[in-house]
């Protein structure tokens, strides 16, 4: 057909859409939101009225994609890999329920932590969970694993794992687009128990997935992606995976032929493939993007004593993301940096938008708390988040998506008194709710600031489950309506806003104080679209 210039992620979009996709599922994540925006403004998705909305989390994406292919369509669900955190309970028991119509489980991994807590490496899940895993290390490959993926999750009737990095998920190449394939029918599971686990079906199950997995090492559409190509010397074997291969040929393309290389990019493989180059070569550099998943295999594999180099000796930095520099350096090629920064350019720390509702939040709270000492406030993910640095050092916790309120509740049973908690609008509603239902039940003495700006900002303005309803929803849980209170923090309202903070920090009970103020960001391009039509 025609080539495309497109993102990573977007390639995997399209991938999906010429695929047959029926349903998209996912919650924003950096890398892996972009997924789900381009579906959305596919002009194909919406004359096919393929499904395209927002989760509240990722777990319940993953429950719905999991409903869809039940129904015998392809479904798709995609999220950052702390995200696969929050949806690991479906996750791994897909496995076991396996699928009906195909299912694709992409988790974009963030190595460095560019906008993430931590580093995990997300092919630990496809281990753990016995699930075939494809890592590409370009955009076409991407884009033609999906198809490959829809056949191996239909033909083994397992979902497949879709694992990317950051790089991949935010570069872009030219990819050739394949002809389109038509949505599958509705279609129901042959046998009615297959999503039944209960404990006797279950341990059936297990047996068959076992199974299963050892009969995917010899599965043309994976192996397909692992390539040993031989080399003139016999020093230094190399095997690199995903998009660690596109590093290494940015090294050696013009002398490839220098050295064996082994490129994995998709899993699980046998271990022949392995045996194959570490036979011919005296040592063996192993490059991956992550953590040393097969350089720990690799060493278990062999145990005959050849020399492995890798993250786990020091070769390649545990930590951060790989780049050509680490490789060259690794295979023992000069290394080029670039120009160094000059002096006049100084690192900018991240801050508020100017005009940001969180910043006049924070500035009553900091007002409120300040008799009580610090401490005493627990914080969740967002733009919000940025008030643990200066001017405001307003927080005390960042840990996981939902933890500011659970935390809360716990201090406050160990006798911290006030116990506050801040969180987002859309994380209350991905995974705060819950948290206040334990408060709720337990009449804990804590007060939860809900700073709702109308929107999923961190992760460019999607959607919020959360707008126009936060009220209704605390009301619902149980929060007494007397302290549901809702301010506006704008300047004009610091004072009254800092005496209804004070007010509800005094209260032996659960309160809620909902700050409602539009995110300036959305705001802005909301009237400048009002402008244009106008």
């Amino acid at each position: 057909m025609k080539k495309l210039l497109l993102l990573g992620d977007e390639a995997i979009a399209q991938a999906a859409l010429d695929a047959g996709l029926s349903g998209m599922y996912a919650y924003p994540g950096t890398p892996s939101t972009e997924i789900m925006e381009f579906i959305q403004n596919s002009k194909d998705a919406a004359g096919r009225n393929v499904h395209r909305q927002w989760s509240s989390n990722e777990k319940t994406a993953m429950e719905a994609a999991l409903g869809m292919s039940y129904a015998g369509k392809r479904a798709m669900v995609a999220m950052k890999h702390v995200g696969l955190n929050v949806a690991a309970d479906s996750f791994i028991n897909s496995a076991m329920t396996g699928v009906n119509g195909g299912l694709i489980v992409v988790s974009a991994d963030d190595p460095s932590m560019h906008s993430s807590q931590n580093e995990q490496d997300s092919r630990f899940y496809g281990k753990f969970s016995l699930v075939p895993c494809f890592e590409p290390s370009n955009q076409q490959e991407a884009y033609d694993m999906v198809f490959d993926a829809f056949e191996v999750s239909e033909k083994y009737k397992l979902p497949v794992l879709l694992r990317i990095t950051t790089r991949l998920a935010h570069s872009r190449a030219n990819i050739h687009q394949k002809a389109h394939i038509p949505e599958k029918i509705l279609s129901l599971p042959a046998d009615p128990l297959q999503f039944v686990l209960l404990p006797a079906i279950a341990r059936k199950k297990y047996k068959s997935l076992l199974s299963s997995y050892e009969s995917l090492r010899y599965e043309n559409r994976i192996s397909k992606y692992n390539n040993f190509k031989d080399g003139n010397r016999r020093a230094l074997g190399i095997i690199a995976c995903g998009i660690a291969y596109n590093y290494l040929l940015e090294n050696i393309e013009e002398t490839i032929n220098d050295f064996p290389v082994l490129k994995i990019s998709a899993y699980p493989f046998p271990s022949d493939l392995i045996k194959d180059i570490t036979g011919r070569c005296e040592e063996i550099l192993i490059l991956e993007e992550g953590a040393p998943l097969l350089e720990e295999s690799v060493r278990g594999i062999l145990d005959d004593g050849i020399k492995i180099y890798g993250r786990l000796d020091g070769t390649v930095p545990r930590d951060g993301e790989l780049n050509p520099a680490i490789v060259a350096k690794a295979i023992g090629l000069p290394v080029s940096y670039g120009k160094d920064v000059p002096s006049i350019v100084k690192m900018r720390p991240p801050s508020f938008c100017n005009g940001c509702g969180h910043s006049d939040m924070f500035n009553s709270l900091n007002e409120a708390v300040k008799p009580y000492g610090q401490g005493h406030v627990f914080s969740d993910i967002g733009c919000y988040t940025l008030a643990a640095l200066p001017p405001y050092n307003s927080i005390n916790s960042c840990v996981d998506m939902g933890a500011s309120v659970t935390m809360a509740i716990g201090a406050a049973d160990a006798g911290l008194f006030p116990s506050i908690a801040v969180i987002g609008d859309s994380t209350f509603t991905h995974s705060g709710m819950t948290g206040l239902l334990d408060a709720v039940d337990k009449n804990s003495s804590v007060t939860i600031i809900i700073s709702d700006n109308s929107t999923t900002g961190m992760t460019g303005g999607q959607k919020s489950k959360a707008t126009g309803r936060l009220e209704q929803i605390c009301e619902g849980i149980g929060v007494l309506r007397e302290h549901i209170r809702v301010i506006v923090p704008l300047r004009k309202n610091h004072a009254a806003n800092a005496l209804i903070m004070k007010a509800e920090f005094e209260y032996k009970g659960v309160s809620v104080i909902i700050a409602l103020r539009e995110c300036i960001q959305t705001a802005t391009k909301r009237k400048r679209s009002e402008t244009s039509v106008e």
